[in-house]
């Protein structure tokens, strides 16, 4: 008798631990904008923020809850906008593991958004408006007090209304530039001519210069307008018109008949249209003329505030593993830094904060070398750092002033699969090192820690469409120093420059990046804006990369391009070595070979490559969806 109770009791506990493991549902925790964070997180009674919902989720692995520390917590959001207030940060503390994540999930049939935006209301007819508005303006305008965010008013550089982004006033409407007459790179002047200013006659508070200069542009703030006859000359503030007059590369082009574009914005003189809003930072209230259909008593209209909506850091010791985000939206991230110092990139939106000419030339590491570099990373709406396993499933990330997602360093495996990528105003997805902290731009980065190196993550069956909106010399997907990246049967399309973009650093030296995989991409309506410029784009020596059986088409820079002949299909840039290069489709051969390094292999490209090839690039079919969504 004593033998049977004994058994019984071990099977029991058998029992109840293989019911606890095995049939063991994820912990589930409920987000509504309805919520109530006091309230306990379920289903009925959701709580009402994102971070509480986080915080819960943390004390269930704390306390070690089994179903969180054996399946997973699920935060289960509800459709709406979840608005930020500040960003949310996931920490190691809310790592999961493979078998058991942690997981930011849309609730079945919803749609949720997290969004930095600030929402601009109370709009009003601004009456016949008089002063510094064109006459077309008068009777035409709706005025609104420039919202406040964190306890300060936005610094307004983006508007969209519904879902449409509205245009910051311009003196030169829609596609239309003007051509520089004179740039003095020792007086720090650029002379254009008067009738550009659009009725402006001096430097007014907000007033822009947005320059193309060969494969990037520069933002500059505008500090004095002086005025000769039919000409006037303009002086920029500090630090950008230092970085952008002493910088070597890329400049504008001063060439007669096909002088540097540009245009003016930021001034109550240039709207003139439909569309266009002005900022008054001192009065701080925003006009704006609606587009027929608009109802400004109904319509959202919002603003980017925050510039980093997510953020998931964790350290080289301890970082943040296993966490996924699905079926989420984010949107209106903002991007500050060029109404405080203005925007200087050198390339792919990567900021130059001091750069200037050798003389005589050269470093120890490349003798030749005429210019040096030091950068600062375009800002994106998610941020990953130090962790492992991240993913990002059937996300959108949209409607955002700077980058879209960023695998900053020391990021592991994971992948970003079936996700949207559209109306970003820089780079889609950036990836890796573009030696952004203290390392000069064109040293072999090759860290002591390998720790740091992004590594393993898998970019695949996602949509790029509509980015580098704000800077066109951004890129779709941006890869710098990074090793084992597979970048495969993505779409991108209607890109101002480059689709995708591998490597950093024009050198030859060993380094940390190789074996990426650029496979089956389908790349088509790109270079919209810009020369200099390839469907794929590789920088540096990358030993084991393969860019295989890619379809390219429609590679047409536009009508301001310095050099309308200067694009490739295939575009292999200064010290690019040890890369394959085979079966990529496209409708002539049309590549480019650019101080390459050794060990390059080029095997049957161009239109005599298969049209199956073609047919089979881009989204496969599980995920040709996102063409419609």
């Amino acid at each position: 008798m004593k033998k049977f109770c004994v058994i019984r009791v071990v099977l029991l506990m058998a029992v109840s631990v293989w019911s606890a493991g095995a049939f063991a549902a994820p912990a589930e925790i409920w987000v509504s904008t309805e919520g109530d964070d006091a309230a306990a997180g379920t289903e009925a009674e959701p709580v009402k923020s994102a971070w509480m919902a986080l915080r819960k989720a943390r004390e269930l692995r704390r306390t070690g809850d089994v179903a969180a520390t054996t399946e997973g917590v699920r935060i289960l959001l509800k459709g709406g906008v979840h608005v930020l207030e500040e960003t949310l940060r996931v920490r190691p503390e809310d790592a999961g593991t493979e078998k058991a994540p942690t997981v930011f999930e849309a609730a079945k049939g919803e749609r949720p958004v997290f969004s930095g935006g600030a929402v601009i209301g109370g709009w009003t007819r601004a009456g016949d408006v008089e002063g510094a508005f064109s006459e077309k303006a008068r009777g035409e305008l709706w005025v609104a007090d420039v919202p406040v965010f964190q306890g300060r008013a936005v610094d307004v550089r983006q508007m969209w209304v519904g879902e449409r982004k509205a245009v910051k006033a311009r003196a030169q409407n829609g596609e239309d530039m003007e051509r520089l007459l004179e740039w003095d790179r020792l007086k720090e002047t650029a002379t254009v001519r008067a009738a550009a200013l659009g009725g402006v006659a001096e430097a007014v508070r907000g007033l822009e210069m947005l320059i193309l200069q060969q494969w990037e542009i520069a933002i500059l703030r505008v500090k004095s307008v002086r005025v000769e006859g039919d000409k006037a000359v303009l002086t920029f503030h500090a630090p950008e018109s230092r970085i952008q007059f002493e910088h070597p590369w890329p400049q504008p082009i001063m060439k007669e008949g096909n002088n540097a574009p540009f245009f003016l914005s930021g001034a109550a003189a240039f709207l003139d249209q439909p569309g266009e809003w002005w900022v008054d930072v001192r009065a701080g209230k925003i006009y704006y003329w609606p587009r027929d259909g608009e109802d400004m008593a109904t319509v959202r209209v919002v603003t980017p505030a925050l510039e980093t909506l997510v953020e998931i850091a964790g350290s080289l010791e301890r970082p943040v593993t296993q966490v996924v985000f699905r079926g989420i939206a984010f949107q209106h991230g903002a991007w500050t830094r060029p109404g405080r110092e203005g925007h200087v990139p050198l390339q792919a939106g990567m900021a130059m904060n001091e750069s200037y000419k050798l003389s005589p030339k050269g470093t120890p590491d490349w003798r030749s070398l005429d210019n040096q570099e030091w950068l600062e990373r375009l800002v994106a709406s998610v941020v990953v750092r130090n962790a492992e396993g991240v993913r990002f499933v059937r996300c959108r990330f949209e409607h955002g002033a700077g980058s879209g997602l960023d695998f900053v360093k020391g990021t592991k495996g994971g992948a970003v699969e079936g996700c949207v990528f559209r109306d970003l105003g820089g780079s889609g997805l950036q990836l890796g090192s573009f030696q952004d902290e203290a390392e000069e731009s064109h040293l072999p980065y090759n860290p002591a820690d390998q720790r740091v190196v992004c590594a393993g993550t898998r970019i695949a069956n996602n949509l790029f469409t509509d980015c580098a909106t704000e800077d066109w010399g951004c890129v779709g997907i941006a890869v710098g120093y990074a090793r084992e990246i597979t970048i495969e049967h993505n779409e991108l399309n209607n890109l101002p420059y480059t689709a995708v973009s591998v490597g950093w650093g024009w050198t030859r030296s060993p380094n940390a990046a190789g074996k990426n995989r650029v496979v089956g991409n389908r790349i088509f309506n790109i270079a919209t804006r810009m020369a200099d410029t390839g469907g794929i784009y590789t920088l540096s020596a990358q030993p084991g990369t393969l860019v295989a059986e890619n379809a390219i088409w429609d590679v047409t820079p536009g009508p301001w391009a310095h050099d309308k002949a200067h694009w490739s299909y295939v575009y292999l840039d200064e010290g690019s070595a040890f890369m394959t290069v085979r079966d990529n489709w496209c409708p002539e051969e049309k590549f480019q070979k650019n101080a390459n390094g050794p060990g390059n292999v080029w095997e049957k490209n161009g239109p005599g490559v298969p049209e199956s090839v073609k047919t089979r690039s881009g989204l496969e079919e599980s995920f040709r969806d996102l063409r419609e969504d």
